[in-house]
């Protein structure tokens, strides 16, 4: 199952970085968004990732290795996805997107979710 997220307005590039910033604390999830789909050869190796999260405070190096997609997931008109490695319950949706308002609201952009 996968959370895919649409951002609306400037600042585009610090809404991905904190939705990323989201990522690193949620160990049932793995991303893509469009920065990460820009700079793939950087994430072939776990120096790669942790250089790249090092931009939004660092990630434990546990996460290395499953925090970035590897199912090849098309973002289409999406600007981020958050894939579950299991199906979420609604408890733990309703939590990422009371993460993603406080996350985005500051900035002034709104989103859109879809979770299927």
């Amino acid at each position: 199952m996968k959370s895919y997220v649409r951002v609306y307005g400037p600042p585009l590039l610090k809404a991905i970085r904190a939705l990323e910033k989201i990522a690193v604390g949620m160990p049932e999830v793995c991303i893509t968004d469009t920065m990460i789909e820009s700079s793939m050869p950087q994430f072939n190796s776990q120096e790669g990732v942790m250089t790249y999260f090092s931009t939004v405070g660092g990630i434990p190096e546990k996460r290395c290795g499953n925090i970035i997609s590897k199912s090849g997931t098309k973002m289409g008109d999406f600007d981020f996805v958050f894939e579950w490695f299991k199906e979420p319950k609604m408890e733990q949706v309703n939590m990422l997107i009371e993460q993603i308002d406080e996350a985005l609201t500051p900035l002034g952009v709104k989103y859109t979710i879809t979770t299927k």
